[in-house]
This record gives C-alpha cells, sequence and structure tokens, in this order.
C-alpha cells in the first residue's frame, strides 16, 4: 500500500504529498493522522525552512471522507462521539500548521473543497493553477462548513466568507487570488516551479527571523491594535539583539551579502 503522505527533503524546503488520488486526497482518519505526526516532526525540525504542501492526482484536497463519515454512523450513538472526535482532530491539524516555525506554502490544483479549502487557507501562503476550483460546499448537502468557516473567515472579506459558505457555489483561482485565500495564479505546467520558487524565496532569509516573524504574525492579529504594537515591539527588540541580524544590518549598510552564523537559528 502506498504512503498517504510522501515528505521529501531537499535544500532545506519539505515537500509533503498527500498520496490518495482515487480519494482525492480526501481527509481521511488516516489521512489527518498522517498529518498531524508529519507536523509534530517539523515542529522540532531545524533544518527545514519551507513547506509545500500538495497533493498527487487530479485534485488538491476534496475535503473529509463522506463514506467513512457515514459508516461513522453506525455506532449506537448514531456517531455523535464519532463526530465530535472527526472536527477535533481535523482542528488540531489545521491548528498546527500556523503552529509550525517554518512557512507553510499550499500548492493547490484541480479542487480544493469543504475541509480542503479549509486546508489552503490554514496554509501562511498558497500558490494556486489556472483552472482550480475552491469551494465550502458542504451546505449542498446539508452540512454547513462550521469547522472550515474558521479558517477561510479569517482569510477573506466576511460577505465574500458567507456567500460561499450559503450558496455552496465554487470560485475559481483568480477569484480566490483576488479575494485574498491565494498568492498567486499560474498556468498549471509552472504550478510546481513557481511554488519552489516561493518556497525558494522565504528558505534564503535567517531562518530566526522568520520564526520569531511568523509567531509575531498569528499572535498580533488577534489582538487589539494598541496590545499589537506594545507586543511587536517587544518581539523586534528581541529580534534585534540576535547576532544574525546585527549582521544582516551591517551587510546592507556596506552593500555586501549577510555572512550569518547561524543559520539554522
Amino acid at each position: 500500500m502506498s504512503e498517504l503522505l510522501i515528505r521529501e527533503d531537499a535544500a532545506s524546503i519539505t515537500t509533503l504529498t498527500m498520496n490518495n488520488p482515487g480519494a482525492l486526497n480526501a481527509l481521511s482518519d488516516d489521512m489527518l493522522a498522517a498529518l498531524k505526526r508529519t507536523f509534530t516532526d517539523l515542529m522540532q525540525d531545524t533544518g527545514t525552512k519551507a513547506v509545500v504542501l500538495k497533493g498527487e492526482g487530479k485534485a488538491f484536497c476534496a475535503g473529509h471522507d463522506l463514506k467513512e463519515m457515514q459508516a461513522g454512523r453506525q455506532a449506537e450513538d448514531g456517531g455523535a462521539a464519532y463526530f465530535q472526535d472527526l472536527f477535533s482532530r481535523c482542528g488540531e491539524v489545521m491548528q498546527l500548521i500556523p503552529k509550525l516555525p517554518m512557512p507553510v506554502i499550499a500548492q493547490v490544483h484541480g479542487i480544493a473543497t469543504a475541509a480542503g479549502c479549509q486546508l489552503v487557507a490554514s496554509c501562511d501562503m498558497a500558490v494556486a493553477a489556472e483552472g482550480t476550483r475552491f469551494g465550502v460546499n458542504g451546505v449542498n448537502i446539508g452540512l454547513f462548513c462550521s469547522t472550515p468557516m474558521v479558517a477561510l473567515s479569517r482569510n477573506v472579506p466576511r460577505k465574500q466568507a458567507f456567500e460561499m459558505l450559503t450558496t455552496g457555489e465554487f470560485i475559481d483561482a483568480t477569484r480566490a487570488r483576488d479575494i485574498g485565500l491565494v498568492n498567486r495564479v499560474v498556468a498549471p505546467d509552472a504550478l510546481g516551479d513557481e511554488t519552489r520558487s516561493l518556497a525558494k524565496t522565504v528558505a534564503s532569509k535567517l531562518a530566526s527571523a522568520v520564526r520569531i516573524g511568523k509567531e509575531a504574525f498569528y499572535e498580533q492579529v488577534q489582538m487589539p491594535l494598541d496590545a499589537a504594537y506594545d507586543y511587536t515591539g517587544q518581539v523586534m527588540a528581541a529580534n534585534m539583539m540576535n547576532a544574525d541580524t546585527s549582521e544582516g544590518i551591517q551587510a546592507f549598510i556596506e552593500k555586501r551579502p549577510p555572512s550569518w552564523s547561524n543559520e539554522e537559528g
């Protein structure tokens, strides 16, 4: 049986490929477990400076495995405990992404629906191929996408998110870029190169600065304005105490490349 999640490490970039194309890389119990294990491992990985998350086959991710969910209904309680546990486990996986010390970039093609769209919204950045469709379509089958709504509504304007959630309609890649769900839209045959180029750019930066900045980004965005400035001022002051930061500033002044001593941060 093929690995559900394939990990490849090269040049400080980790590529994770969801590898269940027959099920459109659905977030089955096993897929969620594989993602959680790998994200947990990456928490302590000082060699990885950027992560690319993609799907094998015709689609990025079609959301939860509906057949598996229907099977969960066979329990004595009608599946209540299973469903509570499923959505809790899925939420844990989504919340691990912003907690990772390195940026995570979704490389999206085909479709990203329901929890698959949630996965894109949970990543720090996203690059999509032309022709990709995004949707939170659960309402079409009587299941409002309440958990995908959490990540979606933190990425796109409220009225756009609410329209997607209540109509169940797809949006195309260009629209997804326009409302902020993805960063870039490229031709399908350029998707891998463009995503890796973005990952390489991120990976070329001082790892400790990016780690500090990513944590601060997600912390401050939830704060009132005055608290955010107080907090980020402290973060920048601490960042300035890094010897590699001092070297980076001096290198800029002297118009030369920085010579960082602590690439792993």
